[in-house]
């Protein structure tokens, strides 16, 4: 019988522990197993697991650093939250509503990615980052101004004030400015989390594995060599961050969904920082470890709350201590050694039953 290859037996395995995972929260859930803080934390792991591997299609396999994730994943939320809001009477079936929201907010994430992209991918390293972080602060100022509201005549926009979008008796005003979107009716789900976890799993490996993966890498480890081969950089370092701004935007909707409040500060630079970190501990460039790093670090600080003050101690001591075994040669000798022995141990049981 011929044996998978490693980027599929890879592949399977990033579907097998998104699969574990909800098969074994949803039986916590299920069985009262479980505390409401940590229920309450499963959908935003699932979208910080969905930003993380975004992330890390540009960081990782684009080999840009990028620090305005953020941005589309707040342009995905508030678009989500909008056509919710503004679909709620016309489509009273709740994930039929989540789906829409989630793919316009894919779509408008995706479309930002192509205006940000353009001026932006010319440049490269230190500068790349600086201009992404800034203009992640852009659209967050930008939601900040912004008043959007929904009566029997569709949707009212302005940039004044709430007065000024002259709702009907009948209307509500769905985006306040800096106050955020207020009363939302949350109608993301664990499940549709894991289904749309699962489909951007999808859509990365099978990027990153086909031809157009192999030249984005191919710029990533030698852009003059790949330039010289015929590879257009522009086109494909565009692929990839459109595709990852996209699913980030994705991420948000689902997100905004779970809360009845959502406030624009929430998708500043330092939610930017995080889903880094996730990218950085888990491995750059590894899907995997992106998978594990966010699902563990995001509920890490629930996990603490018992110790209170020092909790966030804890989880800095943690972090730190992650980021020195991931890159001490000696820690990935020991485990790689580790990982040999057993192994070996492995083979020569199979050796053993077989002459048996």
């Amino acid at each position: 019988m011929k044996r998978l290859s490693r980027k599929t037996r890879t592949s399977f395995l990033n579907y097998g522990i998104v699969i574990v995972f909800f098969i074994v929260f949803q039986t916590l859930v299920s069985t009262g197993h479980i505390t409401n803080s940590l229920k309450g934390q499963l959908i935003p792991i699932v979208a910080y697991i969905i930003m993380a591997l975004s992330l890390n299609l540009v960081v990782g396999i684009s080999g840009e650093l990028s620090l305005g994730h953020a941005g589309f994943m707040s342009v995905g939320a508030f678009t989500g939250v909008v056509v919710s809001g503004s679909l709620q009477s016309l489509i009273p079936n709740a994930p039929l509503r989540l789906v829409l929201s989630i793919l316009l907010g894919a779509l408008l994430a995706g479309i930002v990615g192509i205006i940000i992209g353009v001026p932006v991918l010319r440049l490269n390293g230190d500068y790349l980052a600086i201009v992404t972080l800034a203009f992640g602060e852009i659209i967050k100022n930008l939601l900040n101004v912004m008043y959007i509201g929904v009566d029997s005549k569709g949707l009212h926009f302005s940039m004044t004030d709430a007065a000024s979008l002259h709702l009907e008796p009948d209307g509500k005003t769905i985006l306040n400015g800096p106050m955020g979107a207020l009363g939302t009716t949350k109608i993301s789900t664990f499940f549709s989390g894991i289904v749309l976890l699962l489909i951007v799993l999808f859509i990365i490996q099978n990027l990153v594995n086909s031809r157009t993966g192999l030249a984005i890498m191919a710029l990533r480890d030698n852009r003059i060599a790949a330039e010289a081969c015929g590879l257009n950089v522009t086109k494909y370092k565009m692929i990839a961050f459109v595709t990852s701004a996209a699913m980030a935007g994705a991420a948000g909707a689902l997100y905004a969904l779970n809360y009845s409040t959502i406030v624009p500060k929430k998708f500043d630079f330092n939610t930017s920082i995080l889903i880094l970190v996730f990218v950085v501990l888990g491995g750059i460039g590894n899907l995997t470890g992106s998978i594990i790093a966010a699902g563990i670090l995001t509920v890490l600080p629930e996990l603490l709350r018992a110790f209170q003050n020092y909790r966030m101690l804890v989880y800095a001591i943690v972090l730190i201590l992650v980021m020195v075994l991931t890159n001490n040669q000696k820690a990935k000798l020991f485990f790689r050694g580790l990982r040999d022995r057993i192994k070996m141990s492995k083979k020569k049981g199979e050796e053993g039953s077989a002459n048996e």
